[in-house]
């Protein structure tokens, strides 16, 4: 027990060293610039995939109460307001096509760079003669962890549902305590929605090959700093309102600042995984369409 414990504080204390001394502050603000054009399209494809189970405004009301909780209520009724504008115009065939590429080339963006900043931290890259397939690649695995996110969501939505037609009724029939309890495993079923989402995109995006052990340790420690620091962030912005200084301008920034933070968070879990592959001694190679690059894993 002790020598786990010690070879834990020795990782973290690397993945720290390693996440300083890397560019993940310059890519996460670079993935915040990058998210406020990715948005639109990410969440109309949600809404498309989830709408398809549970009605589009069903679907928009979730959505909105999902960023109302984070960010409050201003920042919900400009999401909402995101999501209007980006509406593709149906009853024209040509423009309905044009949206729609337009739509996943932007919603895939987001993901395109964040990988490409993964792919930096572990010192791969695209091999030239492969070069126009990994785009193409890269881009329909984009794109699958957006439909991947839609389902997860669904998933928040069912739960969300069904707590919400069992309060009243736990809360009359079998007291407080119950509950709590029932509030208690919607935090935990939330908790692992998110972790497998880590462990996806830890696993997924860059282009290495690596066993699911590390990627599971990364992503959960990710997660709880994920958790704890959307706990405080939340808090935060209700309680001062930063963005007030910045006017019609503030969502955007209160959105910028959510993605900076949530990547920041993401590529110290990846550099986790990192050290704690090198230290462990386990195999770690790049993707068939990929090849490391000068600064080698050492």
């Amino acid at each position: 027990m002790y020598r786990k414990i010690k070879f834990l504080i020795e990782t973290l204390k690397q993945a720290g060293v390693e996440w300083n001394k890397s560019s993940a502050s310059k890519d996460s603000a670079s993935l915040a610039y990058y998210a406020i054009f990715s948005i639109p399209g990410f969440l109309v494809i949600i809404i498309w995939v989830v709408g398809y189970f549970f009605g589009e405004e069903a679907t928009r009301g979730e959505l909105s109460l999902q960023v109302s909780d984070m960010m409050g209520v201003e920042a919900a009724k400009s999401i909402e307001n995101i999501i209007a504008n980006a509406s593709i115009d149906k009853q024209n065939i040509f423009m309905k096509i044009v949206g729609v590429a337009s739509l996943i080339f932007g919603s895939t963006t987001l993901f395109f760079q964040l990988q490409h900043s993964l792919n930096a931290l572990w010192r791969v890259k695209a091999s030239p003669k492969k070069a126009f397939i990994k785009f193409l690649l890269d881009r329909i695995n984009s794109l699958g962890m957006i439909l991947i996110i839609g389902f997860l969501f669904m998933i928040t939505m069912l739960l969300s549902s069904l707590v919400s037609l069992l309060n009243a009724w736990i809360t009359q029939y079998f007291g407080l305590g119950t509950y709590i309890l029932v509030q208690a495993i919607n935090f935990i079923f939330g908790f692992g929605l998110v972790f497998i989402l880590f462990s996806l995109i830890f696993k997924m995006l860059p282009d290495i090959q690596i066993g699911w052990k590390p990627v599971f340790n990364g992503a959960f420690l990710t997660t709880v700093l994920f958790t704890f620091g959307k706990i405080l962030l939340s808090i935060y912005f209700n309680k001062f309102k930063p963005t007030s200084t910045f006017g019609a301008a503030g969502t955007v920034v209160l959105i910028m600042m959510w993605i900076n933070y949530s990547c920041m968070i993401m590529f110290f879990g990846a550099q986790f995984i990192r050290v704690y592959i090198l230290k462990k001694g386990y195999s770690v190679t790049p993707s068939k369409h990929a090849s490391w690059s000068d600064d080698v894993i050492n």
